[in-house]
């Protein structure tokens, strides 16, 4: 009988900042803290748990480090200022403790995963510390205007004033709608585990965890104003390019993906028929685009 070597994952925490994160990261089999790194950034509503798979798929043989951002998964939730806290939810302050993460693992060089809002924490990282991108992933994380389909606009829309905005933003917080995130254009929803839309809206229900989602999306367009830098960043420092995205994505939307080549032409551009969450449904496909694209750009 085959020997099955089942990767070892740690899960830790640690404080940066006054903030406690949670964190996941494999253990290589052989190279150690010296292995292929990749750092993995999560979306909404998830955390490090979206990358449970992907770790056991790869992490034999590379280091995945995947960390949970304050108000998601395991990390905690400080209270808001718009709530009478001293924490800022912004994608610039979750820049800020994913950066100080970086520096407080020595993290002197790795694949930067980025998906969902991963995308605008991880670009915003890159573009303050190029020196530490060795290679860039990209599943369904926007950086373009023609990514945006017209209910991500009309949700980017939003603000405090918006008179319809708190029950809009409370309908996407539900159940129903966590599934969906899941479930929506997939090709065969019998290949998504119930484990991911179920974690995730434990933590959505939690009375602290509400407060830290308003503030984010209400702070989403931020990001857009950082579209033509991030962009800049692209066409300058050319990083090596995986694009593997869910083509259905009710969200982030195929010609998104296809406007990374404008910038990186030569970057690789794999569309999968499924949707938002394209893992979930096709890691078998996507997991060796990555440990081959590791190996290639390392």
């Amino acid at each position: 009988m085959p020997i099955v070597r089942v990767p070892v994952i740690r899960h830790r925490s640690i404080e940066i900042d006054g903030v406690r994160l949670f964190y996941r990261e494999s253990v290589p089999r052989d190279a150690g803290t010296d292995a292929p790194t990749v750092l993995l950034l999560h979306g909404f509503p998830s955390s490090s748990h979206q990358y449970r798979r992907l770790m056991d798929a790869l992490g034999n043989d590379y280091r995945l480090i995947a960390p949970d951002y304050p108000g998601f998964g395991h990390s905690d939730a400080p209270t808001s200022t718009n709530e009478g806290g001293a924490f800022t939810y912004s994608f610039d302050r979750l820049a800020d403790l994913i950066e100080g993460f970086v520096d407080a693992l020595k993290l002197a060089r790795f694949v930067l995963y980025v998906f969902d809002f991963g995308a605008p924490v991880g670009f915003r990282l890159a573009t303050r510390r190029p020196e530490l991108v060795a290679g860039l992933v990209v599943q369904n994380g926007n950086a373009y205007h023609e990514g945006l389909s017209e209910a991500a606009q009309s949700f980017i829309a939003l603000t405090p004033d918006t008179t319809d905005a708190g029950e809009r933003i409370e309908q996407l917080l539900t159940l129903e709608m966590t599934r969906a995130q899941y479930e929506g254009g997939t090709s065969n929803p019998e290949r998504i585990a119930p484990d991911g839309w179920t974690m995730d809206q434990h933590f959505l229900d939690l009375p602290e965890r509400r407060q830290p989602q308003y503030d984010l999306f209400f702070d989403y367009k931020s990001n857009l104003a950082r579209y033509a830098e991030w962009q800049d960043w692209l066409r300058r420092e050319h990083p090596p390019t995986l694009i593997a995205w869910g083509r259905n994505d009710p969200f982030f939307t195929e010609p998104g993906a296809r406007a990374f080549l404008r910038d990186v032409p030569e970057a690789e551009l794999h569309l999968f028929e499924t949707g938002h969450f394209a893992l979930e449904e096709f890691l078998p496909e996507i997991a060796p685009l990555i440990a081959d694209f590791v190996d290639r750009n390392w």
